[in-house]
């Protein structure tokens, strides 16, 4: 059974842009054959909008991709926001993050994937596996 892996903005846009050791990866990790992918409308909304207003159609495209490639999307409720608030609040997060972490939670992924550093403090959440694609080295 495919593991389902909720990916961070942070990690596609990091795929879609970039040529560093960050970058590559953020391919390794969305090439995993043993993996099915989770996002929600926060990743979209994170993503979507600047390319197209920029007129980065080949980012869009690849942000598409990935989209209609999810098999799971986090149903918006107030549940998960209040869960997303008691994160936030928990872990001292940012309500972005604390969004992604709840959308995972609820979708029940058995790993969230983030592009963040080892020193965010999203890294310090431990009500799921969180990764970071960050290496310890890189400047970015």
């Amino acid at each position: 059974m495919p593991r389902r892996i909720y990916v961070d903005s942070g990690v596609l846009l990091a795929a879609a842009r970039g040529t560093d050791a960050v970058a590559q990866e953020a391919f390794a990790a969305l090439d995993d054959p043993d993996a099915e992918f989770a996002s929600s409308i926060f990743v979209r909304l994170e993503l979507l909008p600047k390319a197209i207003y920029n007129r980065r159609s080949a980012e869009a495209q690849f942000y598409e991709t990935f989209f209609m490639a999810a098999s799971t999307w986090a149903e918006i409720t107030p549940r998960l926001a209040q869960t997303a608030l008691d994160i936030a609040t928990l872990y001292g997060l940012s309500a972005m993050d604390a969004l992604h972490v709840a959308a995972a939670i609820a979708v029940n992924a058995d790993e969230f994937v983030t592009s963040e550093r080892a020193a965010s403090p999203l890294l310090r959440v431990r009500m799921l596996s969180i990764r970071t694609i960050h290496p310890p080295d890189a400047k970015n």
